[in-house]
Order: C-alpha cells, then sequence, then structure tokens
C-alpha cells in the first residue's frame, strides 16, 4: 500500500478529485458536505492500475484549518498538490508546500483540476516555476521519480515534468487525464523508498472513537515498522495492548508499513486518547517535554517565542530558547515520543505562517544553568546533524547506559552502562587519585567506601566502580583497597598488642597502653577489620585466636564452673573475664546455669 496525502488551496478541488479516483466520500461530516469544504481529515482509497493500492489523507485548505491539515501530512511520505487551473497558485498552496518541505515529505506529484474551466498550461508553467523556486524540484533529486515528455500550453489535460517534479492535468467533472494520474500515481508510489519493517513502531494517532463491543479504536498512518494483533505497545509511558487490526475496512493479524490501519485497543478508555497522541514500540522512543533542534527556515533570533510544533499529528505549544545562528532548544508543553533526526514543523499560529522545519538534534538536552554552558551547548549542537551514532552520542554523553542510546535512536548500542573510551582513561586515573586523597585523609581506615568514590567521579551507578578497577585494586566489604593491610605507623602499634598477648593471651591491655601506642576504637577497629586483632568489647582486645584458646583451657576445669574459677585459669581480670565469657556466650560455645555457673558446650 502507498499512502498518499493531498495539499493545496481551499476550493481547488483536492476532494472532489479523492472522490473521482476512489468513488469513496472523503468528507466525512454533514457539515463539510453541507459547505462544500473539507474542515477535517478524511479517507479514501483505490486500486491502481499496476494493482498497488494507494491510500488517500484528504486534508482542508482553508487556513483555519491548517493544523488539521498538518495531522493529516504528517506521518505520510509523499503528497499529491493540487493547483486549480482557473486560478493558479495561491497563497494557502505556498504555505501547504512550505508545510510539506518543512515535514520532510520529498516526493510530490503535481495535479492541475478543474482543467475543464480552464486552459492548464499557464497554471502549470506558475506551478513548476513555484515549486522550481522552492527547492522542491531538487529536495527529490535522486529519488527516482519519473518524467515524461513535456506538452504544449494550452494543449488541455495531460503530464508535465520539469526537473523531477511530475505535473497531470485533469477535469474531475468529465474525466479527462485521470487516467494519468492514475499512471502518474503509480510511478510515484514505486519511487518511494521501501519502508522498513524492522523499525520500531510509531503510530501518530488522527482519530479515535469507540465501537460498540469492541471500545477504542484509533486510526493512523503507519510509516514504518509492523503491527500485530496481541502486540504490546506504549501509550503516554504505558503500557497497552492491540486486540484487533483493520487496514482499508478489512480485518487483518498483520499491517506492514507504509498502510493505513485502525487500531482497537484492550482495556484502554476513548477519554484517554486524543489526536496526536501516539502508540510506540516499547522502550524505543525518549518520552520528551525538552528538545534540542535545528532549524530550517527564518533565522532563529526572528522566531516568535512561543511557537506550535507538528509532528506526526501531533500539536504542541512550545517555548523557544534560541541558543545558536541556527539552534535552539524547545520546551513543549507536554510529553512526545521522540527520537533523533525527527523531523517536525515551527508554525506561529498568530501570523498563520510557517517559520521553518527543525530537525531534532537532542531529546534529552544538558541543563544550560552554568555561565558559558549556552555557547558551549551552540558549539557542541553546531557539529552535529540529528544522526544517531553510537560514537557520536558517547562521545557527547560520555556516561550513558545502552537501553538509553536505544530510546534515542542509536542502533544496536549492546547492553548495561556505555563510557566514552577517552572519557573511561580519565576515569580510571580519576579513582586512584580518589584513593590516594581518601587514604592521606583518612590514616586509620584508608580504604574509601565505593560509594564515595562513585560521588567523587560523578558515576551513576556502582557497578561502574568496579569496571574501572585495575590491580592492585579491589573492593573488599564495600571498600577499595589494595590489601597490602594497614598503614606503617598502625601497623607498628598493633604488632606491639599482638606482642604483649602473644606472651599473655588474656592480658587485654589496659587503656593507657592503648593510649600511649596511639590505638583508639577507629585504630582498633581498623586492626579488628584487619584480621590482626579481635575486639570482645569497648576497649577489650585479644589476638583473634583468643576464644578458641580460651575454650580450650576452661574445658578442662569441672563443669560447670564459676567466673572466679575461669578468671583464675585464664590469668586474667574480672575487666577481661566477665566480657569474653558473654562473647562466649553469644556464639554459643557456652551456657549459663540457673546460679549463674557456665559449661563449655561440647562440640
Amino acid at each position: 500500500m502507498w499512502v498518499v496525502a493531498t495539499a493545496g488551496h481551499v476550493d481547488h478541488g483536492k476532494s472532489t478529485l479523492v472522490r473521482a479516483l476512489t468513488g469513496m466520500e472523503p468528507d466525512r461530516w454533514a457539515e463539510e458536505r453541507r459547505r462544500g469544504m473539507t474542515i477535517d481529515l478524511g479517507f479514501a482509497w483505490a486500486r491502481l492500475p499496476s494493482g498497488q493500492t494507494v491510500a488517500f489523507v484528504d486534508v482542508p485548505g482553508h487556513e483555519r484549518f491548517v493544523p488539521n491539515m498538518l495531522a493529516g501530512v504528517g506521518p505520510v511520505p509523499a503528497a499529491m498538490l493540487v493547483v486549480a487551473a482557473d486560478e493558479g497558485w495561491k497563497p494557502q498552496t505556498a504555505e501547504h508546500l512550505a508545510a510539506l518541505e518543512a515535514l520532510g515529505v520529498r516526493h510530490l506529484l503535481l495535479v492541475i483540476s478543474r482543467a475543464d474551466l480552464a486552459d492548464p498550461g499557464p497554471a502549470t508553467r506558475q506551478a513548476l516555476d513555484q515549486l522550481a523556486a522552492s527547492g522542491a524540484g531538487k529536495a527529490v533529486a535522486g529519488t527516482g521519480t519519473h518524467e515524461r515528455g513535456t506538452v504544449e500550453a494550452g494543449a488541455g489535460t495531460g503530464t508535465h515534468a520539469r526537473g523531477t517534479v511530475e505535473a497531470v492535468a485533469v477535469s474531475a467533472v468529465t474525466g479527462a487525464g485521470l487516467d494519468e494520474l492514475r499512471a502518474a500515481l503509480d510511478r510515484l508510489g514505486s519511487a518511494l523508498p521501501p519502508p522498513d519493517l524492522d523499525a520500531p513502531v510509531r503510530l501518530w494517532i488522527d482519530r479515535a472513537f469507540t465501537i460498540r463491543g469492541s471500545g477504542t479504536v484509533v486510526t493512523g498512518t503507519l510509516g514504518a515498522g509492523r503491527l500485530t494483533t496481541d502486540a504490546d505497545l506504549e501509550l503516554h509511558s504505558a503500557s497497552v495492548r492491540v486486540r484487533a487490526l483493520q487496514s482499508l475496512g478489512s480485518p487483518v493479524s498483520t499491517v506492514d508499513a507504509v498502510a493505513r490501519v485502525a487500531v482497537n485497543l484492550r482495556g484502554v478508555e476513548r477519554t484517554a486518547i486524543a489526536r496526536g497522541d501516539a502508540l510506540v514500540s516499547p522502550g524505543r522512543f525518549v518520552f520528551t517535554d525538552l528538545i534540542d533542534v535545528r532549524v530550517h527556515g527564518d533565522p532563529v533570533a526572528e522566531l516568535p517565542a512561543s511557537v506550535v510544533l507538528h509532528i506526526g499529528s501531533a500539536a504542541v505549544a512550545a517555548r523557544v530558547r534560541p541558543i545558536g545562528p541556527d539552534t535552539a532548544r524547545l520546551r513543549l508543553a507536554r510529553l512526545l515520543p521522540l527520537r533523533l533526526g525527527d523531523r517536525a514543523l515551527l508554525r506561529d499560529p498568530g501570523l498563520h505562517r510557517v517559520p521553518g522545519g527543525v530537525t531534532v538534534l537532542d531529546v534529552a538536552p544538558p541543563s544550560l544553568t552554568r555561565r558559558g554552558a549556552a555557547a558551549a551547548r551552540a558549539r557542541e549542537l553546531s557539529t552535529m546533524d540529528g544522526r544517531a551514532s553510537l560514537a557520536g552520542e558517547l562521545r557527547r554523553r560520555r556516561i550513558v547506559d545502552a537501553d538509553t542510546l536505544l530510546r534515542m535512536g542509536v542502533s544496536d548500542p549492546g547492553s548495561g552502562w556505555l563510557i566514552d573510551p577517552d572519557y573511561e582513561s580519565e576515569l580510571r586515573a580519576g579513582l586512584i587519585s580518589e584513593v590516594r586523597a581518601y587514604a592521606e585523609q583518612h590514616p586509620v581506615e584508608p580504604d574509601p567506601p565505593v560509594d564515595v568514590v562513585r560521588r567523587r567521579l560523578g558515576l551513576p551507578d556502582r557497578s561502574l566502580v568496579e569496571r574501572l578497577l585495575s590491580p592492585p585494586l579491589t573492593i573488599r566489604d564495600g571498600r577499595i583497597g589494595t590489601g597490602a593491610g594497614l598503614p606503617a605507623k598502625l601497623a607498628r602499634a598493633v604488632d606491639a598488642v599482638r606482642a604483649d598477648l602473644a606472651a599473655n593471651p588474656f592480658a587485654a591491655p589496659e587503656a593507657d597502653r592503648l593510649t600511649s601506642l596511639g590505638l583508639g576504637a577507629k585504630e582498633l577497629g581498623a586492626a579488628a577489620k584487619a584480621g590482626l586483632l579481635l575486639r570482645i568489647a569497648d576497649g577489650i582486645v585479644l589476638l583473634p585466636d583468643g576464644p578458641s584458646t580460651a575454650l580450650e583451657r576452661l574445658a578442662t576445669l569441672p563443669q560447670p564452673f564459676t567466673l572466679s574459677e575461669a578468671r583464675q585459669s585464664l590469668g586474667t581480670t574480672r575487666r577481661v573475664a566477665v566480657p569474653l565469657l558473654e562473647f562466649l556466650h553469644r556464639r554459643g560455645a557456652t551456657r549459663r546455669t540457673e546460679d549463674g555457673r557456665h559449661t563449655v558446650i561440647d562440640n
């Protein structure tokens, strides 16, 4: 299927042409048929001589309904620009052409309508001149659009080509030129690039309604990817499921792009959906309300402070912050599912004109709060073209998770956290410096906690710290160290205590002795963590094997034994014996009797 939008000035016969080509009524509302003027989007389809089907999105031409027109042309790949032979090129024709160019609709077919009312030659030449002046002919150069020989001015209906835009003169009243138009539509469709069926789905919704017994149904133009029944999609960042599909009025289980499609959604209220929303593949788009863009058209400095951004079928108010000569930051009134390289259009609703199109350069831009940040950002944006490059995004973002890059549009970014190679080298050096600085500031406990280093390096996740480590640095008990032991001064003090305890295992050093050696609570804690001492109570330390040695001696006593007997057996004081027996009891090595004596448990 090929999907083609109409475009052109009001009352130039767009809907009449669609009606003549398809035999279907594109004007859905009674008010449209009563007034003879299209107000909202219309849809119809027909089979072409090649056997291919063309689906038309018929758009209104009146300037008051330009937002509706943009909602129709936004998602389509090609357009049929209609100019009446008896009126020629009009202001609204120019605005529609500007909108098509801004949205990147590169494939055009010029149709000179109402050829029964006037010689189509002058209108044809005028329109082709306008297209050439606008650059539309150049825009489609190299796309394979078919060219046919010219006709003489005033030769009635027929085809005409200049540059790469083909022109066909027709009369929907007499039927003259309709066969040529069908053939030209075949050529237009065959020149379209094949859709990417592996691309993620982003179906911009142009209609939403309820069908009794089925629930909520939405319609749109599927520009890329594939839709299937029971598929899971995202709507407003929430998960939804496809109940059923229709295309061209027939139920189907699969719809491939490009196509008009109706989607019956399971469990979604009609009031939760409106034109301009989008159904998207899960995890493949960034829902954002802040973007940096390149503006094609008016200089950024001349843009109004408030504009309307049109993309797909969406029309969203936006605040403009100029950054560079042709770049700006847009603050959107609501979240949109966007990717790098998206094309959109800016419109000044007050002046009823199109200031220009935009290319999305960044869907997750950095803040500009620091002094000089805007100027630096302008320089960076000047080097960006909107293409989703893995190397480029890593260079700019330095650290980013692969899922975020996938949502931005980067192909096959991998998995997990990704770091720019040059920045990773800086981080490795920075980690070593941070570990050394922490050791200097905390000589007693020189190994920094992992989270301290993570914060100082500005890393978003603990796992990145481990990734940056290299020997001899390791992580042990949540801290980063070399495993080289205690600082030399502390090690000498601990060795002195160990020597005292080796001579008398249960003569735990008094507070004065510890103070003279410079061993406070932190130092003793570091020694205990290093496995050099065992702290059984505040200020009471033994050798690590002290408890097992004590059990061996206590087991030789008549069971049960008293505190006094234990103290004498161990050759220590009550200051040590009491906390030692409590320590053994907590470990389950002894038990207390009702009269307060102790028994060693035979394991």
